[in-house]
């Protein structure tokens, strides 16, 4: 198969040729009926031959009307080739285009709903450390309040309370931290379905 390239400088070639052709075939017609117009003028020839001048100036003239009307039409029917195969790759392209939007729309949802349950997750052991540090600090004033005897287990249930509020504000931070993370790829989310719309 001959590239595109190829093709084109030959129809460029064929469109000169025809065009040429056509040109010449004009000024051959106009030179004949001038040259009869001159002899009929000097009186040498009749007015007959002029008039058959004139007649084959005329079919000249339709013969180089038709080349090029035909030129017309295959550079018409050319220009419409290229222009369906244009919209074939413009199509193919957006195929594929869609084909990417919807996969890269696959990963972020699975990425959004991954990040969702593990900020459920951190919600429900940041909920229970919360319970256990609240049970903690109660306990610790029951022993407060009880007696002052009591000073070793008094000690304990202290690390034990700021053991937990410790770990609350380690969840808390992970809560924070997975919030921006989940914020950021809902962003990245939204503009890429903007970018779509508008492309």
């Amino acid at each position: 198969m001959s590239s595109p390239s190829v093709t084109q400088a030959t129809r460029r070639r064929q469109r000169s040729t025809r065009v040429t052709v056509a040109v010449s075939l004009i000024l051959l017609a106009a030179l004949g009926v001038t040259s009869a117009a001159v002899a009929v003028a000097s009186a040498d020839v009749s007015w007959m031959v002029l008039a058959g001048a004139a007649a084959l100036a005329v079919l000249l003239g339709a013969v180089a009307t038709r080349i090029t009307h035909s030129e017309l039409a295959d550079s018409r029917r050319a220009a419409a080739a290229d222009r369906a195969r244009l919209a074939q790759s413009y199509s193919e392209l957006t195929d594929v285009r869609t084909a990417e939007h919807a996969a890269y729309v696959a990963t972020i949802e699975s990425r959004i709903s991954e990040r969702e349950q593990a900020l459920d997750q951190l919600e429900m052991a940041l909920s229970a450390a919360q319970r256990r540090a609240a049970r903690a600090i109660r306990n610790k004033n029951a022993e407060t309040s009880r007696a002052a005897g009591l000073q070793a287990q008094l000690v304990q249930a202290e690390d034990r309370a700021t053991d937990a509020m410790v770990r609350v504000n380690e969840l808390e931070q992970e809560l924070v931290t997975l919030r921006a993370e989940l914020d950021s790829v809902t962003a990245a989310w939204h503009a890429a379905e903007s970018m779509r719309r508008h492309a």
